[in-house]
């Protein structure tokens, strides 16, 4: 049986996965057509992935699961501590990213190719850190840990409860990821696919 912890990383970085697709797609639409902005969007995307994936889904990889796993098999010691300085640069990133925005916002065009190309370094780096994840810590933590290191992990990640992995979001949550949704265009969201 798979531990539940493991279904709930894999699902939430299924959502965050696609959340950054949906930066990515948004930024490039902006490079490449031009056009006004929805920085409300862009805004909402990027307050996702600071209240979602850097206050909830990697202080428990961070607290929790690395460790048990450094326990049980120190050979990995180096990968788990370059994910965990991705996760202490995490928060950084993303606040990096917000005042590139407001930047833009602020300041015009002339600030477009230059949040463009954050976007485009931001998103690489999120993705190349949950594949190493993927292909090298979840397999072995699933092989490696006993039921007693599952218990804490798995009640810790139930916790999560992020509404893009299926759960539904809490009162102050439910408008934003509404929005998200509705606003993020087709195919990826609800809004109205871009010619």
């Amino acid at each position: 049986m798979t531990p539940s912890a493991l279904d709930v990383i894999r699902d939430e970085h299924h959502a965050l996965a696609g959340m950054l697709t949906a930066l990515r797609h948004l930024a490039r639409d902006l490079r490449d057509r031009g056009g006004e902005p929805d920085f409300a969007l862009l805004r909402a995307i990027l307050f996702y992935i600071h209240a979602f994936p850097e206050r909830l889904h990697h202080p428990k990889e961070s607290e929790l699961l690395f460790p048990a796993i450094r326990r049980r098999d120190p050979t990995l010691t180096a990968v788990l501590d370059r994910l965990d300085a991705d996760h202490d640069r995490g928060e950084h990133a993303v606040h990096a990213l917000v005042m590139q925005l407001l930047e833009y916002e602020q300041l015009g065009e002339r600030c477009r190719d230059a949040f463009v190309a954050s976007v485009e370094q931001f998103v690489e780096r999120y993705l190349e850190h949950m594949a190493v994840e993927e292909r090298d810590v979840l397999p072995r933590a699933r092989a490696l840990l006993e039921r007693d290191d599952w218990r804490a992990i798995d009640a810790a990640f139930a916790e999560n409860r992020d509404p893009l992995t299926g759960h539904t979001p809490s009162e102050a949550y439910k408008a934003l990821f509404g929005r998200i949704v509705r606003l993020v265009p087709a195919p990826l969201g609800l809004g109205p696919a871009r010619d």
